[in-house]
């Protein structure tokens, strides 16, 4: 049975690497969209085609000199006004000059730098010279744009040479013949007509217009003020299937024939993944073996599995997105570790979506426990919060009514801080509305803070203070029921009565649980003096007396122990525990009575083990005592729950079973020695059991805690498992 559940784990292990290849394929499909898959439509190709067209431009578009173009440069009354006002009128300017001047002379000064005032002093006297000839002769300014523009020249000049070499280096990729619709200039370097083409752009065209050349030779036009259409080209470029194999010095072109391969090969390869994983689902039950998982799953509440599924499928669709992205453009052997992690955790979601869908779909079908399911859900629980808040209508209203007025005052001072003028509104809100409000809620705030003083004195022993009654808000009616509760708190003084009595109960207890085996020995021993007993007589109360005296020893001893671990003279014995493993032993050892007795027992333990450390022995004598108890004290027909809950650096494990006996409303009794749920002290337990069990976990510096609700009795162990 093993070797076939490993196997089926293996197959349902490789159908979801399966599945999720299959995605990545389809994934990788819908992502290579067609203008993708051409690399003339890339953005490598463009950027390249666009610079070459730059570069064709400033080298072979552009034919004259330095000098020559030199001789286009003109100015406009525009550019001189422009340069004139560019700073603003005369006045503004000289202040803004003698601003900047005044501050850097001064401190030259005070630091007797003659030289660097003389130097300051006349730089702002230069500007101030020159921007007095700007208002006074337009030539001036003309002769300074014309040195502007002649610069400009030089630098075009200058740079064009930089870009040939790069320009020869494409030449015979891209082949071209335009021509300028203003001079009429056409350039070419083959006749595309009679070229087959591997790729052909026309300008104009339905998707281009005329052609413009931007790079340095267009900002060149730009800055000259020629007319727009000096710029405006019209023909064709292209590359030729001929000239294709030159395409290898094309940025990206090897990298984009390895993609075409990839996307060829995933999309077919997920394809039969896909196939392949129909084929297994048909032959392996995929999500059976997670049937331990599914059960606490079904504890989720239904809307938060729902989120939880939501959440995690986006995860997985985010996910299966960036690793087909990674895998069609960025894939390389020198990141195949990486890639692979990638494709695990890809993997890991899938398997984690589809089976949590698989689940969700399980109790979304079954009609019949969908109620009950929405019964359990937190936004049901949520609605019922805020329902209790309204249980007393008027205290929700009122709160909403005052949390309104609080949050609309804050608002309303943001918004003034932000738009002053609306002070005139929120001043008369302030005043009437806001400020009241606030009013309200310190005074409630200060009957609560004497309500909560008055507690503190309280719980100090000092219970003559009372509370004072005012209004009939809510604060008023909690102030009434602590008054009366405090007159209950007086009670408290029985504790002493109380433990006077278990002390005298506990007396009693021994002596009747010692005297009744002991009463029933001393009797039989007698009968068996007599001479006329038969033999079957004789063999019957040497059973019984046999069954009193063991009963006696388990009395004993459990009294020997029970003392010993009150007083603390014990000595444990603590090694590395596996506490799951401990429990598990423990409950084989009475399997045969579970077996025998019509109790249902549900176990949930940790699959992997809880490490503690404990005294085995002692731990197991815990577990031992409270089987033992369920399986004396639980009403027939009923379930026993064990749960362990292993959280950080804690271990908490529960017991829970139907009582029955009636168990009383005194717990804590419980833990009391020779105490037991039934009035009638007729079982065959030593009433010591919980007891030892409770003392056992305190000398482990753990907690042993009891809850009784009715017949419902529970037992809750927590232990520390930091092992040093």
């Amino acid at each position: 049975m093993a070797t076939k559940w490993k196997s089926n784990r293996g197959l349902t292990t490789l159908w979801f690497i399966l599945v999720t290849w299959g995605l990545i394929g389809i994934a990788v499909a819908l992502n290579f969209s067609p203008d993708k898959r051409d690399y003339y439509s890339s953005y490598p190709f463009e950027h390249q085609l666009n610079q070459f067209l730059d570069n064709l431009a400033m080298l072979e578009l552009h034919d004259f000199t330095e000098q020559e173009t030199k001789q286009w440069i003109t100015v406009s009354n525009e550019e001189i006004n422009e340069h004139r006002y560019r700073y603003g009128d005369l006045s503004h300017q000289l202040e803004n000059i003698n601003g900047q001047y005044e501050n850097k002379i001064r401190e030259a000064a005070t630091a007797e730098q003659h030289n660097v005032v003389q130097a300051l002093t006349a730089e702002r006297e230069r500007k101030l010279e020159d921007i007095s000839n700007n208002f006074k002769s337009d030539e001036h300014i003309r002769v300074k744009i014309v040195n502007e523009k002649e610069k400009i020249i030089e630098d075009f000049y200058k740079e064009r040479e930089q870009h040939r070499s790069d320009y020869m280096k494409y030449k015979d990729v891209f082949l071209y013949h335009f021509k300028n619709i203003k001079t009429g200039k056409e350039l070419t370097n083959i006749e595309i007509a009679n070229e087959a083409m591997a790729f052909e752009r026309i300008y104009p065209s339905a998707t281009h217009h005329y052609l413009t050349i931007g790079g340095a030779y267009g900002k060149l036009l730009s800055e000259l003020n020629l007319p727009s259409n000096m710029n405006m080209y019209e023909g064709k470029i292209g590359v030729s299937k001929s000239s294709q194999q030159a395409l290898s010095i094309l940025p990206a072109y090897e990298e984009f024939q390895q993609r075409q391969k990839v996307f060829y090969w995933t999309l077919a390869s997920g394809l039969a993944s896909l196939l392949l994983s129909v084929i297994i689902s048909k032959k392996v039950p995929i999500f059976e073996s997670f049937g331990r998982w599914q059960t606490l799953y079904n504890r989720v509440p239904l809307d938060a599995g729902i989120m939880a599924f939501g959440l995690i499928g986006l995860m997985m669709l985010l996910f299966l997105g960036v690793s087909a992205n990674d895998f069609l453009y960025n894939f390389s052997y020198s990141h195949f570790g990486d890639w692979i992690l990638r494709l695990a955790v890809t993997t890991f979601l899938v398997a984690l979506t589809l089976t949590k869908g698989s689940w969700l779909w399980a109790r979304i079908r079954e009609q019949s426990k969908v109620k009950g399911e929405w019964q359990k859900t937190i936004l049901l629980r949520t609605y019922l919060g805020i329902k209790d808040v309204f249980l007393q209508r008027h205290i929700g209203t009122q709160l909403l009514i005052l949390l309104f007025f609080v949050f609309s005052l804050g608002a309303g001072f943001i918004l003034v801080m932000i738009k002053p003028r609306y002070v005139i509104l929120y001043v008369p809100y302030a005043l009437l509305l806001g400020i009241p409000a606030l009013v309200v809620i310190m005074k409630r705030a200060g009957y609560f803070n004497r309500i909560l003083l008055s507690s503190e004195e309280w719980v100090r022993g000092n219970l003559e203070i009372e509370l004072p009654v005012t209004g009939k808000s809510a604060f008023a009616k909690l102030a009434k029921n602590m008054n009366m509760l405090k007159h209950g708190v007086r009670t408290s003084i029985k504790e002493q009565a109380k433990s006077e009595r278990l002390k005298t109960e506990l007396i009693t207890n021994v002596s009747h649980d010692l005297r009744t085996p002991l009463t029933s020995i001393i009797s039989y021993t007698e009968l068996l003096k007599r001479d006329d007993l038969s033999a079957e007589d004789r063999q019957a109360y040497i059973d019984i007396l046999d069954r009193k005296s063991k009963r006696l020893k388990v009395l004993i001893d459990d009294l020997f122990e029970a003392t010993k671990m009150a007083s603390g003279n014990i000595e444990l014995v603590k090694n590395r525990v596996d506490l799951v493993q401990l429990l598990q032993q423990a409950l084989a050892e009475y399997n045969e009575k579970i077996n025998e007795s019509t109790l249902q027992l549900r176990v949930t333990l940790p699959e992997q083990p809880v490490y503690a450390l404990v005294d085995g022995q002692k731990i197991w004598r815990v577990f031992e005592n409270l089987i033992g108890n369920f399986l004396k004290y639980s009403l027939e027909n009923t379930r026993v729950y064990i749960t362990m809950k292993a959280i950080p650096q804690e271990v908490v494990i529960t017991f829970k079973n139907v009582a029955k006996y009636e168990l009383g409303e005194n717990v804590e009794e419980l833990f009391e020695r020779f105490k037991r749920g039934d009035s009638s002290r007729n079982t065959e337990g030593s009433g010591l059991g919980l007891a030892i069990a409770k003392s056992i976990i305190d000398l482990h510096n753990g907690s042993m805690e009891m809850e009784v609700d009715g017949d419902l009795f529970k037992v809750t162990i927590t232990l520390a498992t930091r092992v040093e």
